[in-house]
């Protein structure tokens, strides 16, 4: 079955598995409108769809019309969706992705895709988060090598250095194409041991009483927890690495607090969230890849399995 073909049966499975009986738009509609968001410009999305500027203006004028609301607004160059479209983005997403998994199981594709990617994640995230998701794709598509590159460094995907990334951080570069795709939170934790030691704060304040085992950057931690009430100093910080997974073993042992987002520090019972009804750390969890997204089948299927597979996770 050609290509085109199974993009389309998987349309009309989804459809008909969504019941989306009161809507009224078709895929090229929406999927101008997504490309709009992830490119930034109908300029740029025109380029990515491989169709003219007007043509895709149209059909995002369409879309608008058909759902009678706005989608974007003009922030100088660019185009920002709206409230209505950010509600809308996810549910178009959603259906992009799960025709792409049709259309692989449904040709047999994603059995023959082969070759290797690289993914770049902070070494907390390739161990505590990423094993789930590689095995799913073990699954699905055997002949695909996975190299994870453990790193707290932003790696280079202008250079190659990887093929994906997943950072906390937008990258500037307006070649590479990144996706929002969580907005995960972090709190402070120590270990039940060293809180029955030294007691747990009951305040902010409390804090500068304590040690801390700190990890990358501590005056940057210093600087974040005081727009939070908190005074701290490098006196506080005793005991650091470079490692995220090393910080957080030595605070496993009773060697001080430190910062974990909340899905990894909940899959550990040894560990105790401090001041748990103070406001979280919010934290964006950002896909990034080149532009060779648009024309690597492997690459396209590791990207869409880690967009729909960090959505879904409390990371």
């Amino acid at each position: 079955m050609p290509e085109i073909e199974i993009a389309q049966f998987s349309l009309v499975v989804i459809q008909k598995c969504m019941n989306w009986k009161s809507v009224s738009f078709d895929w090229n509609q929406a999927r101008a409108f997504l490309a709009t968001v992830e490119e930034g410009s109908l300029s740029a999305a025109a380029r990515a769809l491989g169709v003219t500027q007007p043509t895709l203006g149209r059909q995002v004028s369409a879309l608008e019309d058909q759902l009678d609301v706005v989608l974007f607004e003009r922030v100088g160059r660019s185009l920002v969706p709206t409230q209505s479209g950010i509600e809308l983005l996810d549910h178009v997403r959603a259906m992009r992705e799960a025709a792409n998994r049709i259309s692989l199981t449904a040709s047999g594709q994603s059995q023959a895709i082969e070759g290797q990617v690289r993914i770049t994640a902070s070494d907390i995230l390739s161990a505590h988060i990423l094993p789930p998701v590689l095995k799913q794709l073990r699954d699905i598509a055997p002949l695909v090598d996975i190299d994870v590159v453990a790193s707290n460094d932003i790696r280079d995907l202008q250079l190659r250095e990887a093929d994906i990334a997943i950072r906390h951080v937008r990258p500037e570069q307006p070649d590479l194409i990144a996706r929002l795709v969580n907005e995960t939170t972090a709190g402070l934790y120590a270990s039940t041991d060293y809180l029955a030691r030294r007691g747990r704060p009951q305040s902010l304040q409390d804090l500068g009483e304590h040690d801390f085992v700190g990890f990358a950057d501590n005056d940057r931690l210093i600087e974040a927890l005081a727009t939070f009430g908190a005074t701290l100093s490098l006196q506080n910080f005793r005991v650091s690495s470079q490692s995220g997974v090393v910080s957080w073993e030595m605070a496993r042992s009773g060697l001080g607090i430190t910062v974990m987002t909340d899905g990894v520090a909940g899959s550990t019972p040894d560990m105790e969230k401090i001041l748990p009804d103070n406001e979280p750390f919010s934290i964006p969890v950002w896909l990034v890849t080149h532009r060779e997204l648009h024309t690597s089948r492997r690459i396209r299927l590791v990207y869409d399995l880690l967009a729909s597979f960090l959505a879904d996770e409390t990371v």
